[in-house]
């Protein structure tokens, strides 16, 4: 198949040739040193360019399957956001907050509720809003 004048994916097998190339692509440019993030080069055009005509033909003819997204808690994302802050794993929160790692896992994932313990000390340690934890605790 001639990539270089491809104007428009019309087949599954036209797609499926297409990804192929692009992996081919990206794999012969990684090799070489080509794909830095300013690169401007032969690769990356075809690359960019059958990428495009990739997602036309996704948008076209592929339905996608919409994955449900649970939100988090407000006070699980003040818990992640100082984690991140801190640079803290959740292991070392757990032993911050005098539980266990997997005890403080299923507490950030939602399965586990948290003690009135565990939200003082997530106040005094944390700094996490006490309105917070009373509010999603």
């Amino acid at each position: 198949m001639d990539f270089t004048t491809l104007k428009k994916i019309e087949t599954a097998e036209q797609y499926e040739a297409v990804r192929r190339q692009i992996d081919n692509l990206i794999n012969e440019a990684t090799t070489r040193g080509l794909l830095e993030s300013d690169a401007d080069n032969e690769f990356t055009r075809a690359i960019g360019r059958l990428s495009c005509l990739g997602a036309v033909y996704e948008n076209e003819n592929i339905k996608f399957k919409h994955i449900p997204v649970r939100k988090k808690s407000p006070l699980i994302a003040s818990i992640e956001d100082e984690m991140y802050s801190r640079n803290i794993k959740q292991k070392e929160v757990a032993a911050m907050l005098g539980i266990n790692a997997p005890a403080f896992s299923q507490i950030m994932r939602g399965r586990c509720p948290i003690s009135m313990r565990t939200a003082k000390v997530l106040y005094r340690k944390l700094h996490i809003n006490p309105k917070t934890i009373l509010e999603y605790a």
